[in-house]
C-alpha cells in the first residue's frame, strides 16, 4: 500500500492510496481533480473509488467532477451533503479493495457526518494508516462546528485512540507548526512538544508536509489526547476530562489568529487561475 501525499489549495491534502500489486487506487478527499488527474495519469493507476471524510468544500469539491470522468466510480461517505455519494457507510462497515482493507470510523463534531477511515494492507509488514480527515490533526483536533466536546472526546479516546499505537495518522490540513505552537503553550516544558516543533518549522521551511506522524508520537505532544495529564489540566483550569478538552478547544480558537487568511472564495479563485494575469509565474 503506497500513500501519495497531495498537497492542495492553501493547506489541505488528498491522498492517493496505492494497491501496488494491482495498480488500483481510492483518494482521501478529492478536493482538486485536475491535480489529482495528473497524479493518476502519472502514477499509471486505475482510480476505483473516492473516501470523502465531510462534506466541506476544501475535502469533496472535485467529486462530481470525478464521477463524470470515471462513470463507474464509487464515493463513500456518510453525509448525504457530499456531492456525488454512491455508498453511504455507517462506524465499523469495512471495505475492501484489492488487498486493501478500510474500516469506516464514524466521528461526528467537526461535521455531523465526519467519517475517518483506518486502512491496512493484507499479508504487508508496513503500519496501518488513518486518514483522519479534520478530525485528528498533529498536534490538534478540529473545530467543533457541528458537536460538542463529548462527541469529540470519544472520537479522540474511545475510537481513534484506541487503534494501534504505530497506526499512521495522515490529516486533512498541515496545521502542525501552527498546533504545536499552540502546545507549546499549554506544556511549555514538554520536550517531545518542542522537539517536534522545531522538525515541523524545518519542515515548513523547505515547502515538506509534515504527514504522517504516529498515534504513539500524539499522545506525547498532542494536548487534545493529554487531557487526563495534570499539566494540561492546571493549564486549562479544568480536571474532568471532557471539560479540559472544551476549555482547550476555546483557548485554541482565540489562540493567535492567522492573520490575513484567504477566504474560501478568494482560495477558489487562485486555483480556477482568475488572478493569473496579475501574478507572475513562479
Amino acid at each position: 500500500m503506497k500513500v501519495k501525499v497531495i498537497s492542495v489549495l492553501e493547506d489541505n491534502y488528498m491522498y492517493l492510496v496505492i494497491e501496488e500489486n494491482t495498480k488500483e487506487a481510492v483518494v482521501v478527499d478529492a478536493a482538486v481533480p485536475k491535480r489529482l488527474l495528473e497524479i493518476v495519469r502519472k502514477e499509471g493507476v486505475t482510480l476505483k473509488a473516492i473516501l470523502t471524510t465531510h462534506h466541506h468544500w476544501d475535502h469533496a469539491r472535485g467529486n462530481e467532477e470525478l464521477a463524470k470522468v470515471y462513470p463507474e466510480l464509487q464515493v463513500y461517505g456518510a453525509d448525504e451533503r457530499i456531492g456525488a455519494l454512491t455508498h453511504k457507510v455507517t462506524h465499523n462497515e469495512e471495505l475492501k479493495f484489492g488487498d486493501i482493507n478500510v474500516r469506516c470510523l464514524f466521528t461526528p463534531c467537526h461535521t455531523s457526518g465526519h467519517m475517518c477511515y483506518f486502512m491496512w494492507e493484507e499479508n504487508s509488514p508496513d503500519a496501518p494508516a488513518l486518514f483522519s480527515g479534520d478530525t485528528l490533526f498533529i498536534g490538534g483536533c478540529g473545530k467543533f462546528f457541528e458537536g460538542t466536546a463529548e462527541q469529540m472526546y470519544k472520537n479522540l479516546t474511545e475510537i481513534l485512540g484506541a487503534l494501534p499505537k504505530d497506526t499512521k495518522v495522515f490529516c486533512g490540513h498541515e496545521y502542525t507548526v501552527r498546533n504545536l505552537k499552540f502546545a507549546l503553550k499549554v506544556e511549555p516544558e514538554n520536550e517531545s512538544v518542542k522537539k517536534k516543533l522545531a522538525w515541523a518549522k524545518l519542515r515548513d521551511d523547505e515547502d515538506l508536509p509534515t504527514v504522517p506522524s504516529t498515534l504513539q508520537e500524539e499522545f506525547h505532544y498532542n494536548p487534545f489526547l493529554r487531557v487526563s495529564e495534570e499539566s494540561v489540566q492546571k493549564f486549562t483550569g479544568k480536571a474532568a476530562p471532557v471539560d479540559v478538552l472544551r476549555a482547550l478547544r476555546t483557548e485554541k480558537d482565540n489562540f493567535k489568529k492567522p492573520k490575513e487568511r484567504l477566504t474560501p472564495q478568494a482560495m477558489l479563485a487562485f486555483e480556477w487561475g482568475l488572478f493569473g494575469p496579475f501574478m507572475g509565474k513562479k
